[in-house]
């Protein structure tokens, strides 16, 4: 049996455990497993498009770019279809474009095939190891607020407000209340280093929430609404692609946007959760980034076939790498439980956004070590480091923040003649940077 998870995960049983994996696998499913219910509501915008169908697709497009990232890199990581790209593929290039959803399956579709390409000649693996160290920080500092974000949100600690953008929220009463609850009962359970303490924050905070009353409903925040279902076809989505328009300057367009979305959204969530995990070593370069990265190119063009948009690693899975997770048997373990979640949709649905987010607020808090490693008084070092953190949260955005710190880490060494700092590289991926906001 030890053998055989060796072979399979990467696992050493004088450093693993199997119960710590396989808790870490459940903790990394549960904290994104709103992708379930959030991605057949966003492709719910297309009338001809079934929710039922993208829900489908969703779970099995996760199973299958997880299960490679499991067996073939044997990293805790997993994969789904990625929030972002999801709203680019339904309100810009259909409702926006007007084009088909066809249309933009064949575009991911696509854009997979180039993902497998740039990583089979280790273009992918040039570009990551060229950025430089002080950024390779940041971006874990950067979505390590990035996700405590989410986590408040989720939760209603932090609301819109029109004339701030945003305020704390009423903490008194429903969700809000019951995410604070939550934060101070699965913070007890990390700071005395309980084993599996988010997973049981999040449990014990799902239980609390079936005594605690959302205020526009009138209901409590946790629903038990049944436990199994059968999954729904996806006849009607898979393999459609049209392929009439591949080569308009539009398609291009889309695909090359696609391609920058996926590419720095994916390289900025894969050096946060490794730093956490201890795979990126004193050079600055990732462990068996190659196959990290197939995996995410072949979820991609597995999820376009399903029917679903790019699919991509997500930071979520350092909830699992905060959980104990190391191996492929944590991701496998993930995958296990996407499947599961086609038939019990139900009720893993339950859970309630409240419950999980106080996993993302303490694994948000634990991301933010690699930025001690920061030089911060290095001007030339630092303030690009500071763009790139900020940015994460405050744009939103994974890869606008990477993205403005590569121009702002360029531009600010060349103004300062450190010209030996910057490599051919970094000059190309500054460059592209600014035309992506140009033109794309």
């Amino acid at each position: 049996m030890k053998k055989l998870l060796c072979r399979a995960f990467g696992f050493d049983n004088s450093k693993h455990s199997v119960l710590t994996e396989t808790i870490a696998g459940v903790t990394t499913f549960l904290t994104m497993a709103y992708i379930l219910a959030v991605n057949p509501m966003i492709f719910g915008a297309l009338k001809d498009m079934e929710a039922g169908a993208s829900f489908t697709a969703t779970a099995l497009a996760a199973i299958v770019a997880t299960l490679v990232m499991a067996f073939y890199a044997r990293k805790p990581f997993v994969l789904a279809p990625g929030m972002g790209l999801n709203a680019f593929f339904v309100y810009t290039v259909c409702l926006g474009m007007g084009y088909s959803w066809k249309f933009a399956l064949t575009a991911v579709f696509i854009e997979g095939v180039i993902f497998v390409i740039l990583t089979l000649t280790k273009v992918r693996q040039s570009i990551l190891n060229a950025i430089p160290m002080s950024l390779k920080n940041a971006i874990g500092g950067g979505i390590g607020l990035f996700i405590a974000f989410i986590g408040l949100q989720n939760a209603g600690i932090v609301v819109a407000n029109d004339a701030t953008i945003i305020s704390l929220g009423d903490i008194t009463c429903g969700k809000a209340l019951l995410g604070i609850i939550g934060l101070i009962v699965t913070g007890v359970f990390v700071a005395r280093n309980v084993k599996g303490g988010i997973l049981l924050g999040i449990a014990v905070t799902s239980v609390i929430g079936l005594f605690i009353t959302d205020a526009a409903t009138g209901k409590a925040l946790t629903q038990f609404s049944g436990f199994v279902s059968s999954p729904p076809s996806i006849s009607g989505v898979f393999c459609q692609f049209e392929w009439n328009h591949i080569l308009t300057v539009d398609m291009l367009v889309v695909v090359a946007t696609l391609l920058f979305m996926d590419m720095f959204d994916t390289m900025g969530s894969v050096i946060a959760v490794a730093h956490k995990a201890g795979y990126i070593n004193k050079k600055g370069d990732v462990e068996s980034i190659d196959k990290i990265f197939m995996a995410d190119a072949i979820g991609t063009v597995a999820g376009a076939c399903l029917g679903t948009s790019t699919t991509t690693t997500y930071v979520e899975s350092s909830t699992g790498v905060g959980a104990g997770g190391r191996t492929g048997l944590t991701a496998f373990t993930a995958a296990v439980c996407f499947a599961l979640a086609l038939f019990l949709a139900p009720l893993f649905l339950s859970i309630p956004g409240a419950a999980t987010a106080p996993a993302l607020i303490i694994v948000g808090m634990m991301m933010m070590q690699p930025i001690v490693n920061i030089d911060w008084t290095d001007h030339t070092e630092a303030l690009p480091a500071f763009i790139t953190i900020v940015m994460m949260p405050l744009a939103y955005s994974i890869s606008d923040g990477l993205l403005l710190g590569v121009i702002a880490y360029v531009v600010i060494n060349a103004v300062a003649g450190r010209f030996s700092k910057l490599t051919p590289t970094m000059w190309i991926l500054a460059v592209l940077s600014v035309m992506k906001y140009l033109f794309l």
